[in-house]
Order: structure tokens, then C-alpha cells, then sequence
């Protein structure tokens, strides 16, 4: 094994709980198969430098632009990069919500709007021609219905997440959005909630979660979920995390009228705070994530977008697409004459 396939590395930004108990289990059980973890550092880095480690834990790029562009780089050359950063920045709520509906995982009715604000470059009158305008927002809340939540497109934490009971409560909360793109979904007036953590797209946990209280309380560690209702959660999370790629993720559901309604499960660097999950849910983090690690550094298991991008191809001379064949006369050439085509000495 070389040295490259010893090293863990893990990005991390302000949280301090999961980071050096995760760093240490995986140095205590991969010790005797020579494998490090170690926070992660990079720098100015050239495009075809390899970097040391066989895999990176990456919790922070949505925020460090830098460390995502780092990232998408090692993947190409060989790192294992949990999750996968092309997938991470392409993947958007609205598109989830479509995907779950095919999927058959129910999601509440959703509208996509378009922006309130743009950049300076873009002038309304000659750059938007194609947006309808105005919007219909009396048929939009048909659709949704109200009350409705309006939230962000993108993003996480329940930042700049309204309940509207009005289509002016809807425009009020709609104006204050910027630059950011906003979608509308039906409120499902929860009956239960529960959030999964969800590890290696295969390790489900449901916990019962109130979204409504303080953060550090939501996680209701003495109300386990059992039953058809732990079976639905497990088979629900599993299915939308296989089918999105992501090895560590939450996805949580809205129970109304013994329906599981998957409200958020864009979630690729998801809350591991010991004091936030509890130290019980801890300990199962902790375990599937240095098991899932220690995999990919020991060759024991590929990632799910491995192969998966059209670029993959052109990588392996095994997989390379056959040349197309010349036409009639292309390619062909008279005979060299004797002397050419020769390369001087010192050319």
C-alpha cells in the first residue's frame, strides 16, 4: 500500500465535536493496516498534483469555493471524496422534489419561482424575455395551497424558511429573498417528524425530530421510531441516498395521515454535533463513518459516481471510446519517400 493509500484527510469548518474523536477512531482501527487520518491541508495546488490522501471527508466546501475546486480535482485523480463534489454542487431542492416524486417517495406539492434580484449585469428588460411576467400567484397557491413554506433553493440550517398564510404574506416574504432562488411547498401540518441520518447510503438511523423547539433539544433520543414506521423511514432514506450518491446525508420526513413526507434531504454535510444528535447517535456516527473511510482507503469499496461521468471514459485506455472511422480518403497518404517523415538528429 503506498502512502497516498494511508492517508485520511477530513475538511472541516467551525464545528468541534465530531472532528477529533472521528479522526481518532479511524487512526485506532486502521493502525494496523497502516492507515492516518488527519485534518486535511491544502494549499496552491498545480492541476495534475496529485494529493496524498486516498480519501477526504469533506464538510465545508459549499462554503470554501476554493476547497470544492480542490476537490473536483482530486476525484479525477483517483481521491475518494465524500460526497462527491460535482454531484454536491449541481444538486438543487427543486430537482430533489421531481426526483422523489419518480422515485415514489412522497414530497409535498412544490413551485419553483423565479428570482426577486439579479446581478447588476442583468437587465431586466432585455435579459429576462423569457420569464413570464408578472407571476400568476393566485394559481400558484393553488397549487401549493396555504399556509405554504417559502424557502431557499439551495442552502440549509432553516435559513430564510417563511410560513406564509397569504399570497401578500407570500410576495412580503418573497421580497425580502435578493439573489436567491426560492421555491414554494405545500406545509404539511405534521402529525410525527422524524430525521434519518443516513451513512454510506446503506447505515439508516430515524430518530424522532421537532423542528420546532430549540436546536439543541430537537433530537428526542427517548421516543425511538419502531415499527411499519421505522421500516418506511429506513426504506424511504435509503432509496432517495442511493439514488442521489450521497454517503453521509439526513433526509426527514413529515408524517401526516400515515404518509412520510420527505421535506429535506439535500443534505451533504449533515450535523454531527455530539451535543445537537446525542452521544448514543454519536457513537452510531462514529462508527459508520471510520467503517465507510476505511473501506475506501483499503480498496474494499468504490464510490458511487466512480465511472459515472462522461469524462470517466476518456481516462483509461481500456475504456476509451473506439476511434471514429476515417471516411473514404481521410487519413490516407502516398507512400513516404525515402528519407521523410525522418526526424533529424537534435530536431
Amino acid at each position: 500500500m503506498s502512502d497516498r493509500g494511508r492517508k485520511v484527510g477530513l475538511l472541516v469548518g467551525k464545528e468541534n465535536t465530531f472532528p477529533e474523536p472521528f479522526l481518532d477512531l479511524v487512526n485506532q482501527r486502521g493502525r494496523e493496516d497502516g492507515i492516518q487520518a488527519e485534518p486535511a491541508v491544502l494549499g496552491g495546488t498545480g492541476e495534475l498534483h496529485a494529493t496524498d490522501y486516498a480519501v477526504i471527508v469533506d464538510r465545508i466546501s459549499h462554503e470554501v469555493p476554493f476547497y470544492r475546486a480542490y476537490l473536483k480535482s482530486a476525484v479525477l485523480l483517483g481521491t475518494v471524496v465524500v460526497n462527491d463534489p460535482f454531484w454536491w454542487e449541481a444538486d438543487e431542492k427543486f430537482f430533489e422534489c421531481t426526483l422523489a416524486r419518480k422515485l415514489g417517495v412522497a414530497v409535498p406539492r412544490t413551485v419553483v419561482l423565479p428570482n426577486k434580484a439579479y446581478i447588476p449585469d442583468i437587465d431586466p428588460q432585455r435579459s429576462l424575455r423569457n420569464l413570464q411576467y408578472p407571476l400568476d400567484w393566485e394559481a400558484i397557491v393553488r397549487y401549493t395551497g396555504l399556509p405554504a413554506i417559502l424557502k431557499p433553493n439551495t442552502g440549509g440550517g432553516w435559513k430564510d424558511v417563511h410560513l406564509v398564510h397569504s399570497v401578500e404574506d407570500l410576495i412580503r416574504a418573497y421580497d425580502t429573498s435578493g439573489e436567491k432562488t426560492m421555491i414554494l411547498q405545500e406545509f404539511i401540518d405534521w402529525q410525527d417528524y422524524i430525521r434519518c441520518i443516513c451513512i454510506g447510503r446503506k447505515h439508516i438511523l430515524p430518530i424522532r425530530y421537532n423542528p420546532k423547539v430549540a436546536f439543541a433539544e430537537r433530537y428526542a433520543t427517548d421516543q425511538p421510531v419502531t415499527g411499519r414506521l421505522r421500516e418506511r423511514a429506513v426504506a424511504d432514506a435509503g432509496r432517495l441516498c442511493e439514488a442521489l450518491g450521497y454517503d453521509m446525508n439526513t433526509v426527514e420526513f413529515a408524517v401526516k395521515d400515515d404518509t412520510l413526507y420527505a421535506i429535506d434531504f439535500l443534505n451533504p454535510a449533515p450535523d454531527f454535533d455530539n451535543f445537537s444528535i446525542k452521544e448514543e447517535n454519536f457513537g452510531w456516527v462514529l462508527e459508520h463513518m471510520s467503517d465507510l473511510v476505511l473501506r475506501y482507503a483499503r480498496g474494499e469499496a468504490e464510490p458511487p459516481w466512480r465511472g459515472t461521468y462522461r469524462w470517466w471514459r476518456y481516462l483509461d485506455g481500456s475504456s476509451r471510446p473506439p476511434p471514429h472511422p476515417p471516411r473514404k480518403g481521410e487519413g490516407e497518404t502516398e507512400p513516404a519517400r525515402k528519407g521523410e517523415g525522418e526526424m533529424a538528429e537534435g530536431d
